[in-house]
């Protein structure tokens, strides 16, 4: 059994690598071997998310029969910088060339996303993030690596304070966010289609209260356009959740128009009434549309929120989705929106160039070597060869 699996992981590297890595391999398989030591790179600061990578090296290590050396220089969940080398990989060039291509798919995406996730929650310290970007995912393999991330950059964040990314949508991922021996399952409560299916938002909330009586209870509140009028409705009923802080309403209103009771002249008037100041500052077209906007702004959470004060449900959270990457998250501080979860699949990379992780060899048999123009690769003076994970 192990023999077919090391087989069929032969063939899926020899398959899905670049050729001329397999043809690499081949010339080095002929004219003799070399120990050699691989740099391995983004282009941009990221947060260290090397585990994927450094798990399936360790794999192909032991299918191969062969010692694979990895020294990490910037453990997981730390800053790195531009072009600093993030992991030094050695051992025999025949067993290496031909997994370039494989292994850098498996961190420089990862790094990328663990820093977004590490900004979005140090830009909102005292918010839960949930991360739902499986649905934005090419595939399970994707869809690990993006929970992975998002597990990652929220470590680093609650490092410095903050609440970080409490969970995720579906169970098959759920595991990266355990803690101390908590296990976690998917967390969620509705979509959309639900509502549709039930013919009002209060008759889904009933329903679902009915099938998981056990369960906290989100609620979505913009099917029908009525955020406010529904919102409040579902407060009304479930009074007692409402008041125990065990009810949460769900604004996800896209970006088609304004929530319920908001136009451009009275979302102003929403802020100038809560936060003036972040108003009264200047901003690109794109803040703006965050501030006062269609969709979920910053106005139409501080008007839900105004709502449920002013109707005696002070305890009912609010939980925020659609479109909420990094620079929405910023001007959601800056205008000290009341959310108190925010579902987001935004942290995936937006400029999927920025993920492209490189790799060059820099030491031949220990002799410092590498292309001209990437001598910033090189092992400083005193920095010690080899060593394992």
């Amino acid at each position: 059994m192990a023999g077919s699996g090391e087989a069929a992981l032969a063939a899926d590297i020899a398959a899905r690598t670049d050729v001329y890595f397999n043809r690499t391999r081949a010339i080095v398989e002929r004219f003799g071997d070399r120990r050699v030591t691989y740099a391995v790179f983004l282009r941009r600061p990221v947060i260290s998310a090397p585990r994927l990578m450094l798990d399936w090296l360790a794999t192909v290590a032991v299918a191969r029969r062969t010692e694979i050396e990895c020294e990490v220089k910037f453990p997981e969940g730390s800053w790195v910088g531009a072009g600093e080398p993030l992991v030094y990989i050695s051992g025999s060039l025949a067993m290496l060339s031909d997994l370039e291509t494989l292994a850098l798919q498996k961190v420089g995406p990862a790094c990328v996303a663990a820093h977004n996730a590490y900004q979005m929650a140090l830009a909102l310290p005292e918010v839960g993030f949930l991360a739902m970007d499986a649905r934005h995912c090419a595939g399970a393999e994707m869809q690990d690596m993006m929970a992975y991330a998002a597990s990652v950059g929220s470590a680093a964040a609650r490092a410095e304070g903050a609440l970080g990314f409490v969970g995720n949508a579906n169970d098959g991922t759920a595991h990266w966010f355990s803690t101390a021996g908590k296990v976690m399952r998917g967390r969620g409560t509705m979509p959309h289609a639900l509502i549709g299916y039930a013919g009002s938002t209060l008759r889904a909330a009933e329903m679902f209260r009915e099938t998981f009586p056990d369960e906290a209870l989100t609620v979505l509140v913009d099917y029908f356009g009525r955020e406010i009028t529904d919102g409040l409705a579902v407060c009304r009923h479930f009074a007692e959740l409402a008041a125990e802080g065990r009810l949460a309403l769900r604004m996800d209103t896209h970006g088609a128009r304004f929530v319920e009771g908001l136009d451009p002249a009275e979302s102003y008037a929403v802020l100038e009434r809560h936060v003036p100041g972040a108003i009264r500052r200047y901003r690109s077209d794109t803040e703006l549309r965050f501030l006062v906007g269609t969709g979920v702004s910053a106005a139409a959470l501080w008007r839900l929120r105004e709502a449920l004060d002013e109707a005696g449900f002070p305890a009912v959270k609010i939980v925020a989705s659609s479109g909420f990457g990094v620079d929405k998250c910023r001007v959601m501080a800056d205008a000290k929106a009341p959310v108190d979860i925010i579902g987001t699949g935004s942290f995936l990379p937006d400029a999927w160039h920025e993920t492209y992780a490189t790799a060059d060899v820099v030491e031949y048999d220990g002799v410092p070597r590498v292309k001209l123009g990437r001598e910033f690769l090189l092992r400083r003076n005193g920095e010690r060869k080899g060593g394992a994970r």
